[in-house]
């Protein structure tokens, strides 16, 4: 795709020669919902945010809310969301309730819960957001033993979307397609390069090769990316009920994600610091994919700087911008879909 042919509204404060660090001239999330004057706008809308109540999710939610619009969090810490509810129910020009449902990404069974009280609360959902993750955990399981990283950060947010498809599809309309937004990284980069090959495949779960946090980070980030394709390939050409599906690298936030890598955090900082973002700078681009009037009508896409991504060039540095041809397999796409189904098959019964 040409680079002049690329939705990129903000491009100019995304010019490295602009980049100033944390609270710089790049957008937040609010100012993306004031620029879409939406503010109050969305009284018709239900948005749902996995992780709502910790990093940037909180400010997702916090841009989200403004909108008039109905938003669920999801946590697994129910005395931090009211927190956070509280929070940004005092100061938001929205005075809806924030709605909070427990579920812990790291069991099958509490996604499904999770999904069940939701529905038993609305009938409609307009947006998606598939926001949590961990980053570069210890080698581990999760309850129902698939490899932490990739069972929380996919396998997870396949089973929930898989559930709330029908809701989602219900809710769309010519008018307004529902979205699906999944928070990837550009960790798909450079940690995991090559993509989902047929021998990471058939090792997900690190028996055959030593367990590498970073590696492990980056396939469930590639695969963030392949199931919002997959999605959109399946359900974003339907004439009356389309949903689209975006995926998107959020920029380099310090937030809890960093909580395994100890002293990193301030190395990467001082390394990248013009190009380190707030966590209000940080939920932009998820808050642009779901409302910004630009994309109706169009196919989702993979997103950074609220732009439309580019395929990353030769030899790129860490922090440089685009995306791996991997991220783009239609092979892998399909294989991934398939193994996914499988695996939570007996969640879907």
């Amino acid at each position: 795709m040409a680079q002049e042919s690329i939705i990129a509204p903000y491009a100019e404060v995304h010019r490295p020669e602009n980049l100033r660090g944390a609270g710089d001239g790049r957008p937040t999330a609010i100012q993306i919902i004031e620029d879409e004057h939406l503010i109050n706008k969305w009284s018709d809308k239900t948005v749902l945010i996995t992780g709502g109540s910790s990093g940037i999710g909180v400010e997702t939610a916090r841009a989200l809310h403004a909108t008039g619009a109905r938003v669920f969090i999801t946590t697994r810490d129910n005395a931090k969301a009211e927190s956070v509810a509280a929070d940004i129910l005092a100061n938001s020009p929205s005075k809806v309730p924030i709605e909070i449902v427990f579920m812990e990404l790291g069991s099958l069974d509490s996604v499904k819960a999770g999904v069940e009280d939701f529905r038993s609360r609305s009938d409609k959902l307009n947006i998606l957001i598939n926001n949590a993750g961990i980053m570069a955990a210890p080698h581990g399981h999760t309850k129902d033993g698939f490899e932490l990283q990739f069972g929380t950060n996919h396998l997870s947010h396949f089973l929930l979307t898989k559930l709330l498809l029908p809701t989602l599809i219900a809710s769309s309309t010519p008018e307004f397609a529902s979205r699906i937004v999944n928070l990837s990284s550009n960790g798909h980069l450079y940690h995991n390069k090559g993509g989902l090959t047929p021998e990471v495949f058939a090792d997900l779960d690190f028996k055959q090769t030593p367990y590498n946090e970073w590696a492990a980070y980056g396939r469930s980030k590639t695969a963030n990316i392949l199931h919002a394709n997959r999605l959109e390939r399946l359900y974003g050409s339907s004439p009356d009920h389309p949903v689209h599906a975006f995926s998107l690298h959020p920029g380099g936030i310090t937030t809890a994600l960093w909580r395994h890598q100890g002293d990193m955090v301030a190395t990467r900082l001082q390394g990248f610091a013009s190009i380190w973002k707030s966590p209000e700078q940080g939920a932009a681009t998820s808050v642009w994919c779901a409302v910004a009037k630009v994309w109706e009508g169009k196919a989702g896409r993979y997103c950074e700087n609220c732009q439309e991504s580019v395929p990353v060039q030769e030899n790129p540095k860490m922090g440089d911008p685009g995306y791996g041809p991997w991220a783009k397999d239609p092979v892998a796409e399909q294989k991934l879909w398939e193994m996914s189904e499988e695996m939570v098959a007996p969640w879907l019964k």
